[in-house]
């Protein structure tokens, strides 16, 4: 709500942090950097951050806020924290969709110190993901509109704007 916030959102040094703000304004300091983060900001927040945020406006703020235990690879560093709007991005058009399917990467998918991705898949009205997807890391999605059938294992899933589904790895989908 208006006026909330943390000044140690993150307790864990081991622990990475991403947000990424569906309304409202969110500011977010990251050591000494301040960053405004409105609707289709992410944030990307290494462990071992200093960070805080705050809703400095008069109204309310969602966003979500993904952490997990960073998987360090000796000889890889982690990488450094970042802000970027999704509006900044050039969405990849997946093969043999006609242009109907395509991800929105905040983060490089070669980029090797990422252990964790969040990404906006984009859907435009009849679309169809032509095959079955499998993935070997467990994962989120979160619908921000509209509304379609999901595939889960053998099943099809009616889904809408502000539902959740959490897949196992391996998960036909």
């Amino acid at each position: 709500g208006p006026g909330g916030g943390s000044d140690k959102p993150e307790l864990d040094p081991a622990a990475e942090d991403s947000l990424f703000v569906v309304e409202g304004e969110l500011v977010l300091r990251v050591s000494d950097q301040q960053h405004a983060m409105v609707p289709g900001s992410f944030a990307y927040i290494p462990p071992q951050s200093q960070w805080t945020v705050r809703n400095e406006g008069g109204d309310a703020v969602r966003f979500h806020w993904i952490r997990k235990a960073y998987q360090y690879v000796d000889g890889i560093e982690f990488p450094e924290a970042f802000v970027i709007n999704e509006q900044d991005i050039d969405p990849t058009s997946k093969p043999d969709t006609d242009g109907k399917w395509a991800t929105t990467h905040f983060v490089d998918t070669d980029d090797m110190r990422h252990d964790m991705h969040v990404t906006i898949v984009t859907l435009e009205p009849g679309a169809v993901i032509p095959f079955a997807e499998t993935h070997v890391m467990e994962h989120g999605l979160y619908v921000l509109e509209g509304k379609a059938v999901y595939r889960l294992n053998q099943d099809w899933v009616e889904v809408e704007a502000g539902d959740y589904v959490w897949l196992r790895a391996f998960c036909p989908q």
